[in-house]
């Protein structure tokens, strides 16, 4: 059962239609406000420190008025997983016979650990911000442990999930990803490690400069992780 959040209207906006945000499905966005992190290239500055505009109620009218046009539903933000209600309205969407996908930065791994007990969710994508080092510079936040702790537990788990890293080229170079490939081979990650180039025409958090891509990426990946630039 849905209870009041701490914000009352959670969700941001709803992206009708996608084909590309989960693989091999046809999905909706719901968009949800707020996060614990400031990204200095997060290029969705409007969500993360506005307010919702929709009640999960009216989410839920839109979501099963094309349960039979969609594949899944993917839940991301901001970050979907700040709010108390992501249990019950997973529970919910998941009885109009939907797929569950939700993007997250893994600072909350108590409520992904929920998440995946309840066969709630059936696809992550998640966000490998930086390495300890810099983590607090990128992201304005010491939530690192928390990441590595969704990490291994995605890891450990049956749900499929991809882990990705958006690279500016001022804040992470190709070197820095080549570290970043050896701390997931490290740790125990085997799979595709996708690399999103950052969007020089959108705004910012931090109000970044321009970036230059990074060039074969690919030939970073190892017997164990396939680098996609993506």
């Amino acid at each position: 059962m849905l209870k009041k959040d701490r914000v009352a209207r959670p969700i941001f906006n709803i992206t009708p239609f996608t084909l590309l945000d989960y693989p091999g499905h046809t999905a909706c966005i719901l968009w949800f406000a707020g996060c614990n992190m400031r990204c200095l290239y997060c290029y969705n500055p409007q969500i993360v420190t506005g307010k919702g505009k929709l009640y999960l109620e009216q989410a839920l009218d839109f979501i099963y008025s094309r349960r039979t046009l969609l594949d899944g539903v993917v839940l991301s933000g901001g970050e979907c997983t700040l709010h108390s209600d992501l249990i019950p309205l997973t529970k919910i969407i998941k009885t109009f016979g939907l797929k569950i996908k939700i993007d997250t930065n893994g600072a909350l791994p108590s409520r992904i650990n929920e998440l995946l007990e309840e066969k709630l969710i059936d696809y992550v994508a998640l966000d490998f911000k930086s390495l300890p080092k810099n983590f607090q510079h990128i992201t304005g936040s010491n939530l690192f442990e928390q990441f590595e702790t969704t990490l291994l537990l995605l890891m450990g788990s049956n749900v499929e999930f991809e882990v990705r890293t958006t690279v500016h080229s001022e804040l992470i170079d190709r070197e820095e990803v080549k570290r970043m490939v050896s701390y997931l081979e490290k740790i125990g990650y085997k799979g595709v490690y996708y690399i999103q180039q950052f969007r020089n025409d959108a705004e910012t958090i931090g109000k970044m400069g321009s970036s230059s891509t990074l060039q074969d990426l690919r030939s970073l990946s190892t017997p164990n992780i396939e680098v996609v630039d993506r």
